[in-house]
């Protein structure tokens, strides 16, 4: 390699060095956003140029001093050695441009983003307190049907789930044998009759004859006796006649009060029995209803305590339906259940209410309720303002200068989708409603006020 092929080499080697430099397509590169910023542009220039200046110097004293050296025969050894003498400076240039880059890329960073987060206001108020609990509705009179005479279903003369009314004929069993029984019964009483005839004569003779001494007193006594046990026997027979007469008309099933029917469990051709045999069917009366619910050991002791028995009757009760709608009409607490079950701990309660709709079925599942106190001067917050963690609540307070604060509160009973809260917050604190979201504390943020309803639980 000869002196110009090195000179060319090394000029190639410095202008790529000076491109980052005058460069402007690199200024999306960390080194050309680097080179925009600051004095570092500047001395990192003066210093490439120093860098340049100290290369040609090099190549110049070596072009200049070359004709000495022709002797040597190891040319690329010398020009190597003068290159290799201005490493140091190349190095540094090159250490300070990545330094200006690095510099360059953490002055560039974007703005951290301040997130918008809903806020409501903590309102204070008197909260009526309502307690719910799960009842079942039963017939003001619920009859079940129920065969007291063993024999074959021979009919059956109603339509399943219709009115029924008190005396109508519902089932027919057979009743042979039943009849044959009353025909005996009948013959029994006839018999009995003419046998009773039969001892009145009797008696009837022997009276007179007695008196004239022509009987003596013993045939008297006997005759006597004979007609009183007649008399008796007509009795006994008469009363074994209206037996099967009782016996044959239990064949013949009627309806015992006005009301639905059921589902019949039997069908024409089964026989039924008169013990250990299931209900045929049921009636139920759909004027008022009883509503019973169970309340536990601790409620019956805090609404005596604190309604006493005259505000306990006075009570109005609610009923909500499975589909969520609120019965129109009102019930009153009848009575309590004598005693409290000691396998579950629960009170059984029952409640009436007039049905003057028929909208209300035996069996249905309702959710009782009603009034138990009244909370004054109450703190109140949506339940998605509050965040649980095992026991512990914390509300994220948002303070003057729009930064979350979690705060631990206290919490009393629920009241529809709200909280009560009984320590922690004070009216008109700003709550923000972080839902299962992570919040560092502390973090600034730019609240976005939002009316909340507290009659309605919904948030407009």
């Amino acid at each position: 390699m000869n002196d110009t092929s090195i000179i060319m080499v090394v000029e190639n080697l410095l202008k790529g060095l000076q491109r980052p430099i005058k460069s402007k397509a690199l200024s999306n590169t960390r080194m050309g956003t680097c080179l925009k910023h600051s004095w570092m542009e500047s001395l990192s220039k003066i210093i490439g140029y120093a860098s340049l200046l100290a290369t040609y110097l090099t190549i110049s004293l070596y072009t200049s001093r070359s004709q000495y050296y022709k002797r040597i025969n190891d040319d690329r050894a010398f020009c190597l050695g003068y290159f290799m003498r201005n490493i140091p400076i190349l190095l540094l240039y090159f250490s300070f441009i990545v330094l200006c880059g690095c510099k360059g890329k953490k002055e560039g960073a974007a703005p951290q983003v301040i997130p918008e987060v809903n806020v409501i206001t903590a309102v204070q108020r008197n909260v009526p307190v309502y307690a719910e609990y799960v009842g079942q509705t039963f017939g003001q009179s619920d009859v079940e049907l129920r065969s007291r005479v063993e024999g074959w279903v021979r009919s059956i003369n109603f339509k399943e789930g219709s009115v029924v009314s008190k005396g109508q004929l519902l089932y027919v069993i057979q009743d042979d044998e039943l009849r044959d029984r009353e025909q005996q019964a009948q013959a029994q009483l006839s018999q009995s009759n003419i046998l009773l005839v039969k001892a009145k004569s009797d008696l009837d003779r022997v009276k007179p004859l007695a008196e004239m001494n022509a009987l003596s007193k013993r045939d008297l006594d006997a005759a006597q006796a004979t007609y009183d046990a007649q008399v008796q026997a007509v009795v006994a027979a008469r009363a074994a006649l209206n037996n099967a007469r009782i016996q044959l008309s239990y064949s013949r099933i009627n309806a015992p009060i006005n009301g639905i029917i059921g589902i019949t469990t039997v069908q024409v051709g089964d026989y039924v029995k008169n013990v250990g045999q299931p209900p045929l069917n049921t009636i139920s009366a759909v004027g008022a209803m009883r509503v019973r619910f169970a309340i536990t050991e601790n409620d019956y002791l805090k609404y005596s305590q604190r309604l006493g028995k005259e505000g306990l009757k006075n009570i109005s009760v609610q009923f909500i339906l499975n589909d969520g709608s609120v019965f129109p009409e009102e019930g009153k607490l009848d009575f309590a259940n004598r005693e409290i079950d000691p396998a579950t701990g629960s009170l059984l309660v029952q409640a009436l209410v007039e049905n003057k709709t028929k909208l209300l079925r035996p069996g249905q599942y309702v959710k009782v309720r009603f009034k138990s106190e009244e909370i004054t001067n109450a703190i109140l917050v949506p339940q998605q303002a509050i965040n649980q963690m095992q026991s512990v609540y914390m509300a994220f307070v948002v303070n003057d200068s729009n930064k979350i604060n979690p705060k631990p509160v206290k919490t009393g009973p629920r009241v529809g989708s709200n909280w009560v809260i009984t320590e922690g917050l004070k009216p008109g604190d700003k709550v923000a409603l972080v839902g299962n979201s992570i919040v560092k504390p502390g973090i600034t943020i730019k609240p976005v006020m939002t009316s909340y309803s507290y009659d309605s639980t919904s948030i407009k």
